[in-house]
């Protein structure tokens, strides 16, 4: 038996509006009242346990936002639940939206699952904030598993910001995305008169607008989506190009190399090469107006290996994948790549052992295999890398990791007032706002509220004074308060 559901953007919308904010302040979870939390998560427990003492399977809640894997986790969990001698049944349920903030209510509610993956589309978590309200439960003891450990290779993947809070671990990633890649249209981009793919950002704005040109009014050089678009693919532009929003060295926010990339970047929109209604639009959409040939520039992480093969299968024209372009054309900085899905247990799980049963089973060397074969992530253990066939992974293979590509200290989590950096740097690309305003007020307010939150305990400054943006995670870490 088989167990989904779908929970609805008007439904999550709705639950977020009611946190009042929680997502924005990495003490929202924490600032809930406790006896009602306590209560909620002890009334959901009951109602669980009665079911186990019925003689039932115990039911194992899963959550997870994303869906580019759908098809294959559903056939997994199906075959899971048909066969486990454990007396176990899974049920999945897809969050399309505000999954931090439905997380954090779901808990204070009673109504938590209890497991939550942490996947491509994870967004707005804050795993210090789950920590630090006791909504998640440290999987240390668990993970020391021998044939978990062995597949996993758990006690070398700690992170700490990431998956690990002063020594709690709570969670493992099975995979890992690559920094973002560059999708386009050949066929747009060799009418053009391009044989490769340029390697700078000027290059790239000056290939959008001779798409735009020839497409005269039906296709455009570029499309972006009003969902994080300066995430998606510039943010890999500034890193490759040594530019990234914290100075580790100095122990402060530092937004100042961004300036040449906003107004190169602005261009795309002076030139009109962007294609007319991205703005308004979703990722999917965006994706399937791709998909269709409307515009020639794509710009999202390996997850699209999948998503343009499965989900949205291109078959009108041929696809190329490009890394992303510098500045210069030269690699002065490490592209940031995220370790991912990886599942956390909820402290309210009433049957913490039959869900750790279940996070293996994700975890396990039989799962992992079709699931990276599938071309669905990429693997993050050498044990896994050395398992699969790699002829199977289709696409994925344009996503291989470069030599330039590391994971990043977690940056100091602060409690910001107004937009983040993202959306800010945004708006400047987009002419609402000049290069110098955003940064100059990035720069004060990041600054203001990490001095607030070290004063008062909140936040620790990360320090690394050998610090090398080509190799971040390499340097000796200091934490200062």
């Amino acid at each position: 038996m088989r167990r989904r559901r779908w929970v609805s953007l008007m439904l999550a919308g709705t639950m977020a509006a009611s946190l009042a904010g929680c997502s924005g302040s990495s003490d929202a979870a924490k600032d809930q009242e406790p006896a009602k939390t306590e209560k909620s998560a002890e009334a959901g427990s009951e109602k669980k346990e009665e079911a186990a003492d019925s003689g039932e399977k115990t039911v194992v809640t899963v959550w997870t936002q994303d869906r580019h894997d759908s098809e294959y986790v559903e056939s997994k969990i199906e075959e899971f639940n048909n066969t486990n001698d454990k007396g176990i049944e899974i049920a999945l349920n897809v969050i399309t939206d505000d999954y931090a903030n439905m997380m954090s209510l779901a808990y204070s509610s009673g109504t938590a699952p209890d497991i939550a993956g942490v996947g491509a589309a994870t967004s707005g978590f804050d795993l210090k904030t789950f920590a630090e309200a006791g909504i998640l439960e440290p999987l240390n003891e668990y993970i020391k598993d021998t044939e978990y450990e062995k597949v996993t290779e758990a006690s070398k993947l700690q992170f700490e910001g990431i998956n690990v809070i002063d020594g709690n671990v709570y969670w493992i990633p099975t995979g890992m995305r690559s920094g973002t890649r560059i999708e386009y249209n050949k066929e747009l981009v060799e009418k053009a008169g391009y044989t490769e793919f340029p390697d700078t950002l000027e290059g790239v704005v000056e290939l959008a607008d001779k798409i735009t040109q020839q497409g005269e009014g039906t296709t455009y050089g570029v499309g972006f989506t009003q969902s994080v678009p300066f995430e998606r693919w510039l943010e890999g532009v500034a890193e490759t190009s040594g530019i990234y929003r914290y100075d580790f060295k100095e122990g402060k926010f530092n937004f100042d190399g961004y300036k040449p990339l906003i107004e190169t970047a602005s261009k795309f929109f002076t030139n009109n090469s962007v294609f007319p209604g991205s703005m308004s639009q979703g990722v999917d959409a965006m994706r399937a107006q791709f998909v269709e040939g409307t515009f020639g520039i794509w710009g999202n992480a390996s997850q699209e290996a999948g998503v343009f093969t499965s989900q949205f299968p291109i078959d009108k024209f041929e696809w190329g994948v490009a890394e992303v372009p510098s500045l210069d054309g030269t690699r002065k900085g490490a592209q940031a790549i995220k370790p991912q899905k990886g599942y956390m247990m909820f402290s309210s799980c009433p049957h913490k052992d039959k869900a750790w049963e279940v996070i293996k089973f994700f975890s396990s060397e039989e799962f992992l295999k079709g699931y990276l074969e599938a071309g669905l992530y990429l693997p993050i253990s050498d044990y896994m890398d050395g398992i699969i066939d790699k002829s199977k992974t289709g696409r994925l293979a344009d996503f291989a990791l470069t030599d330039y590509e590391s994971v990043y200290p977690a940056v100091p989590s602060v409690t910001l007032e107004g937009d983040p950096y993202g959306t800010v740097i945004w708006r400047a690309i987009m002419g609402d706002i000049s290069a110098d305003e955003a940064i100059a007020d990035l720069n004060k307010r990041y600054n203001e509220a990490l001095e607030n939150d070290i004063k008062i305990g909140k936040t620790k400054r990360i320090v690394i004074k050998d610090f090398d943006p080509l190799h971040p995670g390499e340097g000796t870490v200091e934490y200062t308060e």
